[in-house]
């Protein structure tokens, strides 16, 4: 089979905030005819996240699991598409898959254990199935992230109080929905008034601040937390954790899901005060997406039940085009995005 193959790569490494001229759509012919054991897939819906800077940064094999990307390189990336060609008895032309592919029109891969990779059924009927989108974002690595980081780190329970940073995006608008289903007060925050009224007035939130808008972080969330946090999702870093571990309950627990502001080097690096950790006994503790796997299958179908029900609600951010992906990856460090940012390609 040959087949015309775009894909999106750096065309350097990248160390502060990314842009569109920081990469290239790289165009290839090639005869792509699956050896035994391989699938190729048409990538049909692409996810955009936030970690995929620190891959492509010159000292990334400093952070140890995360796997560095070279300039020109193909980019590895959750994504959903149809298979268009199979030697695998596993999976057939016409199959939908979603899983590790990659940020490109097409992805030869091999099963292993080590890919991440699952058929998914797809219809407009939420009783018969989701719509793609969703596979790559609640249904996906995502929902994995928040359902994981607040449910097995944060261990929220009924009555207690939940603060969660960058809400509004991708993970944190789903940990506070999450949250509120478990019978918590939650409180998120966000860069811009459209996306508090989206986390107090669609999302549910019990409350939500623009803290854009707050001089003083500390102050502002023992305004929203007079009695203090229970549990912290963070997705910030900097100004933030240092705010939120200063307002921790005894006991506290802090999901460390992601630290953007720190990703690019703009933002001064958080500066705890480490006796509050210590002296409250506060527990913080980072994660991956993967260190859920065991339990995908489990979360999936609990968090579709949510979807079905009406308790969850699903905000994506979609773009257009393979050509689109530079713009949607540097809009995530603008706090352009709102939910879940994907790239559709067909």
């Amino acid at each position: 089979m040959e087949v015309v193959n775009r894909y999106v790569a750096t065309r350097h490494h990248i160390e502060g905030a990314p842009t569109e001229a920081d990469f290239e759509v790289v165009e290839e012919t090639a005869r792509w005819a699956p050896d035994s054991g391989e699938v190729l897939v048409r990538n049909m819906y692409l996810s955009i996240d936030p970690y995929q800077l620190n891959r492509m940064k010159r000292s990334s094999a400093s952070h140890g699991a995360v796997d560095g990307i070279l300039p020109g390189q193909r980019i590895a990336a959750y994504a959903a598409g149809e298979v268009v060609a199979s030697a695998c008895e596993e999976y057939a032309a016409g199959d939908v898959v979603a899983g590790v592919l990659g940020w490109e029109d097409y992805t030869l891969f091999k099963p292993s254990p080590a890919v991440l990779m699952s058929k998914v059924a797809v219809a407009a009927d939420a009783d018969a199935g989701f719509p793609l989108s969703h596979h790559i974002s609640v249904l996906g690595t995502s929902g994995m992230t928040a359902y994981g980081g607040l449910f097995e780190v944060g261990k929220p329970v009924k009555g207690e109080k939940v603060f969660v940073s960058a809400a509004s995006g991708s993970v944190g608008s789903l940990v506070g929905q999450f949250a509120k289903i478990a019978g918590c007060y939650v409180v998120g925050c966000a860069g811009t008034q459209a996306k508090v009224d989206l986390l107090r007035d669609k999302l549910g939130f019990d409350d939500a601040f623009n803290y854009k808008e707050e001089p003083d972080l500390k102050s502002a969330l023992k305004r929203y937390f007079p009695d203090g946090i229970d549990v912290y999702f963070e997705n910030v870093g900097g100004e933030m954790l240092e705010a939120a571990l200063a307002n921790m309950n005894t006991y506290g627990r802090v999901a460390l899901s992601g630290v953007i502001a720190e990703y690019t080097g703009g933002g001064r690096r958080a500066v705890p005060d480490l006796l509050d950790v210590i002296y409250k006994r506060i527990t913080i503790r980072g994660f991956f997406a993967w260190d859920f796997l065991p339990r995908f299958a489990e979360f999936n179908a609990v968090i579709g039940e949510w979807i079905r029900d009406g308790k969850v609600q699903v905000v994506e951010d979609v773009s257009d085009g393979l050509e689109s992906v530079p713009s949607a990856f540097a809009a995530l460090f603008r706090g352009q995005n709102v939910g879940k940012k994907l790239v559709k390609l067909a």
